[in-house]
Protein backbone atom coordinates (compact mmCIF):
# COMPACT_ATOMS: atom_id res chain seq x y z
CA UNK A 1 0.00 0.00 0.00
CA UNK A 2 1.75 2.66 -1.20
CA UNK A 3 0.64 6.40 0.24
CA UNK A 4 2.03 9.55 -1.58
CA UNK A 5 1.48 13.10 0.08
CA UNK A 6 3.49 16.13 1.89
CA UNK A 7 4.57 15.68 5.01
CA UNK A 8 8.46 15.56 6.96
CA UNK A 9 11.00 13.39 5.92
CA UNK A 10 12.34 11.52 9.49
CA UNK A 11 14.23 8.91 10.60
CA UNK A 12 12.98 6.12 12.73
CA UNK A 13 13.88 7.89 16.76
CA UNK A 14 12.02 11.07 14.68
CA UNK A 15 9.30 8.98 13.52
CA UNK A 16 8.45 7.60 17.10
CA UNK A 17 9.17 11.63 18.77
CA UNK A 18 6.44 12.43 16.31
CA UNK A 19 3.95 10.44 16.98
CA UNK A 20 4.80 10.23 20.70
CA UNK A 21 5.99 6.16 20.97
CA UNK A 22 8.48 4.37 21.40
CA UNK A 23 11.48 2.24 18.87
CA UNK A 24 9.95 -0.45 20.22
CA UNK A 25 6.34 0.67 18.48
CA UNK A 26 8.12 1.68 15.25
CA UNK A 27 10.33 -1.69 14.58
CA UNK A 28 6.63 -3.19 15.06
CA UNK A 29 5.09 -0.55 12.19
CA UNK A 30 7.75 -1.38 9.96
CA UNK A 31 6.89 -5.28 10.49
CA UNK A 32 3.39 -4.45 10.05
CA UNK A 33 4.08 -2.94 6.74
CA UNK A 34 4.60 0.68 7.46
CA UNK A 35 4.88 2.75 4.72
CA UNK A 36 8.90 4.06 3.90
CA UNK A 37 10.80 6.33 1.67
CA UNK A 38 14.22 4.55 2.57
CA UNK A 39 14.80 0.99 4.13
CA UNK A 40 17.45 1.52 6.98
CA UNK A 41 20.74 -0.18 6.19
CA UNK A 42 24.25 -0.48 7.64
CA UNK A 43 25.31 3.23 7.25
CA UNK A 44 21.69 4.35 5.50
CA UNK A 45 19.45 5.45 8.03
CA UNK A 46 15.15 4.01 7.84
CA UNK A 47 13.63 7.62 6.28
CA UNK A 48 9.63 8.03 6.43
CA UNK A 49 7.41 10.51 5.50
CA UNK A 50 5.10 11.48 8.12
CA UNK A 51 2.45 11.89 6.73
CA UNK A 52 2.14 8.33 4.80
CA UNK A 53 3.16 7.10 7.60
CA UNK A 54 -0.45 9.05 9.53
CA UNK A 55 -2.08 8.33 6.67
CA UNK A 56 -1.15 4.37 6.82
CA UNK A 57 -2.26 4.56 10.97
CA UNK A 58 -5.29 6.09 9.45
CA UNK A 59 -6.25 3.03 7.52
CA UNK A 60 -5.25 0.57 10.36
CA UNK A 61 -7.37 2.28 12.70
CA UNK A 62 -9.84 1.99 10.13
CA UNK A 63 -9.34 -2.09 9.59
CA UNK A 64 -9.37 -2.41 13.03
CA UNK A 65 -13.05 -0.27 14.13
CA UNK A 66 -14.05 -2.99 10.93
CA UNK A 67 -12.54 -6.00 12.75
CA UNK A 68 -15.24 -8.19 15.30
CA UNK A 69 -12.56 -7.73 18.64
CA UNK A 70 -11.75 -5.14 21.16
CA UNK A 71 -9.02 -2.91 20.73
CA UNK A 72 -6.00 -2.25 23.00
CA UNK A 73 -4.90 0.58 24.43
CA UNK A 74 -1.93 0.64 21.68
CA UNK A 75 -4.75 0.82 18.88
CA UNK A 76 -7.04 2.75 20.61
CA UNK A 77 -4.22 5.56 21.07
CA UNK A 78 -4.01 5.34 17.49
CA UNK A 79 -6.99 5.96 16.31
CA UNK A 80 -6.97 9.01 19.00
CA UNK A 81 -3.77 10.33 17.01
CA UNK A 82 -5.19 9.19 13.43
CA UNK A 83 -8.23 11.29 14.49
CA UNK A 84 -6.45 14.41 15.50
CA UNK A 85 -3.98 13.82 12.63
CA UNK A 86 -7.05 14.62 10.19
CA UNK A 87 -8.49 17.32 12.68
CA UNK A 88 -5.59 19.03 12.24
CA UNK A 89 -4.94 18.94 8.70
CA UNK A 90 -8.54 20.11 8.09
CA UNK A 91 -7.77 23.00 10.52
CA UNK A 92 -4.80 24.35 8.19
CA UNK A 93 -6.70 23.50 5.19
CA UNK A 94 -9.33 25.65 6.55
CA UNK A 95 -7.06 28.53 7.72
CA UNK A 96 -5.48 28.61 4.30
CA UNK A 97 -9.16 29.25 3.26
CA UNK A 98 -8.45 25.84 0.91
CA UNK A 99 -11.60 24.26 2.27
CA UNK A 100 -15.21 25.84 2.54
CA UNK A 101 -18.27 25.01 4.72
CA UNK A 102 -20.66 23.22 2.36
CA UNK A 103 -23.33 25.53 2.97
CA UNK A 104 -21.38 28.33 1.88
CA UNK A 105 -20.19 26.60 -1.14
CA UNK A 106 -23.77 25.84 -2.19
CA UNK A 107 -25.12 29.81 -1.10
CA UNK A 108 -22.14 30.65 -3.46
CA UNK A 109 -22.58 28.36 -6.60
CA UNK A 110 -26.90 29.33 -6.29
CA UNK A 111 -25.67 32.80 -6.87
CA UNK A 112 -23.22 32.16 -9.79
CA UNK A 113 -25.82 29.98 -11.25
CA UNK A 114 -28.68 32.82 -10.74
CA UNK A 115 -26.15 35.42 -12.47
CA UNK A 116 -25.19 33.22 -15.62
CA UNK A 117 -28.61 32.29 -15.34
CA UNK A 118 -30.14 36.54 -15.90
CA UNK A 119 -27.44 37.27 -18.11
CA UNK A 120 -28.44 34.73 -20.28
CA UNK A 121 -32.15 35.70 -20.27
CA UNK A 122 -31.63 39.53 -21.36
CA UNK A 123 -29.59 38.07 -24.87
CA UNK A 124 -33.15 37.96 -26.24
CA UNK A 125 -33.90 41.77 -25.52
CA UNK A 126 -30.23 42.87 -26.68
CA UNK A 127 -30.27 40.88 -29.96
CA UNK A 128 -34.14 41.57 -31.25
CA UNK A 129 -32.79 45.20 -32.88
CA UNK A 130 -29.68 43.39 -34.62
CA UNK A 131 -31.76 40.54 -36.05
CA UNK A 132 -34.69 42.20 -36.69
CA UNK A 133 -35.21 40.91 -40.65
CA UNK A 134 -32.28 39.24 -40.89
CA UNK A 135 -31.90 35.77 -43.42
CA UNK A 136 -28.62 35.29 -43.33
CA UNK A 137 -28.15 32.07 -41.26
CA UNK A 138 -24.39 32.52 -40.50
CA UNK A 139 -25.01 36.33 -39.18
CA UNK A 140 -27.89 35.07 -37.04
CA UNK A 141 -25.95 32.49 -35.48
CA UNK A 142 -22.91 34.72 -35.01
CA UNK A 143 -24.75 37.65 -33.10
CA UNK A 144 -26.40 35.11 -30.57
CA UNK A 145 -22.82 33.65 -30.32
CA UNK A 146 -21.47 36.80 -29.48
CA UNK A 147 -24.17 37.88 -27.04
CA UNK A 148 -23.85 34.91 -25.06
CA UNK A 149 -20.42 34.80 -25.05
CA UNK A 150 -20.91 38.36 -23.75
CA UNK A 151 -23.22 37.42 -20.94
CA UNK A 152 -20.84 34.46 -19.79
CA UNK A 153 -18.02 36.26 -19.46
CA UNK A 154 -19.80 39.53 -17.32
CA UNK A 155 -21.22 36.57 -15.38
CA UNK A 156 -17.80 35.43 -14.65
CA UNK A 157 -16.53 38.60 -13.81
CA UNK A 158 -19.22 39.24 -11.40
CA UNK A 159 -18.29 39.31 -7.90
CA UNK A 160 -20.25 37.16 -5.47
CA UNK A 161 -20.54 38.67 -2.14
CA UNK A 162 -21.73 36.08 0.50
CA UNK A 163 -23.95 37.71 2.98
CA UNK A 164 -23.93 36.58 6.21
CA UNK A 165 -27.56 35.58 6.60
CA UNK A 166 -27.98 33.33 9.77
CA UNK A 167 -25.80 36.21 11.51
CA UNK A 168 -22.80 34.37 11.92
CA UNK A 169 -19.96 35.13 14.60
CA UNK A 170 -20.00 38.31 14.07
CA UNK A 171 -16.02 39.12 13.23
CA UNK A 172 -14.55 41.26 11.00
CA UNK A 173 -13.64 39.61 7.20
Amino acid sequence: MAFKGKGKAVNREELAEVFGVSLNTVTSWIRGECPYDQKGRQGKPWRFNTRDVSEWLRDQARLEAEGDGPLDEFELKMRKLAAETSQAELDLATARRLVAPIDEFERARALENATVRANVMNVPSRVVSQLIGETDEARFKEVLAAELVQALESAAETDIELDDEEGGDGGDD
